[in-house]
């Protein structure tokens, strides 16, 4: 009898104390967290997400797998360089595409290269910090760890096509809200069911299960 009281209770003190040192990062680790100088093993053929050079769908740490189990994201990860969108997009007006240039044209907007940065950054501004250590990947021949902010877990079965929405005419800010007004990117919109159900009644778009799952 008095087992079956205090069980439960272990099992809330135990599930409690996980829940902060995952929240806060603790000795579970942060899977955003990376190094402010280029990793010497990178390749330049890794994904931008990690830096194993072999696929695995395995996580980096007990605290992410806990974190993705529980659903938890982080809306403002932590990015290897501190890149303004307020500053590219508000105040010199590059377009969204100009850098994700994969929107118009597939699924993936994309991250840019290194070498697209490189494409102003080998003459403005070299002398700032932020560029020294971008010049540092490019030289080489690395890509920065950057972090997504958006994105759906694997269980969702999410098949989002970036292509047949920006051609249609969909601002970028709807998905992603007004990244102009922002320092660092940050997920300003919830991409729930709902919420693309919604968009897709109002823009007479399919609401088949199929336009978005398969």
């Amino acid at each position: 009898m008095i087992v079956r009281k205090v069980l439960p209770l272990v099992a809330i003190v135990i599930s409690t104390v996980l829940g902060v040192l995952i929240w806060s990062g603790g000795i579970l680790g942060r899977s955003g967290a990376v190094s402010a100088s280029p990793p010497a093993v990178q390749s330049s053929a890794s994904t931008w997400t990690g830096s194993s050079q072999v696929f695995t769908p395995a996580h980096s740490s007990i605290g992410e797998a806990i974190r993705h189990f529980l659903a938890l994201r982080d809306g403002s990860p932590e990015q290897p360089i501190p890149y303004s969108h307020q500053l590219h997009v508000g105040e010199v007006g590059l377009r969204c595409a100009f850098c994700h240039d994969g929107v118009s044209v597939g699924p993936v907007a994309g991250i840019p290269g290194v070498e697209t940065c490189m494409l102003c950054h080998s003459e403005v501004v070299r002398d700032r910090p932020a560029i020294e250590m971008l010049a540092e990947y490019y030289d080489q021949g690395l890509e920065p760890p950057w972090q997504r902010v958006y994105g759906w877990m694997e269980e969702a079965h999410v098949r989002f096509n970036h292509r047949p929405h920006f051609n249609a005419g969909v601002g970028c800010e709807t998905c992603h809200g007004n990244v102009s007004l922002m320092d660092v990117a940050e997920r300003a919109v919830d991409h729930t069911m709902g919420f693309c159900i919604a968009c897709h009644e109002q823009e007479d778009a399919s609401n088949e299960c199929t336009s978005c799952h398969f």
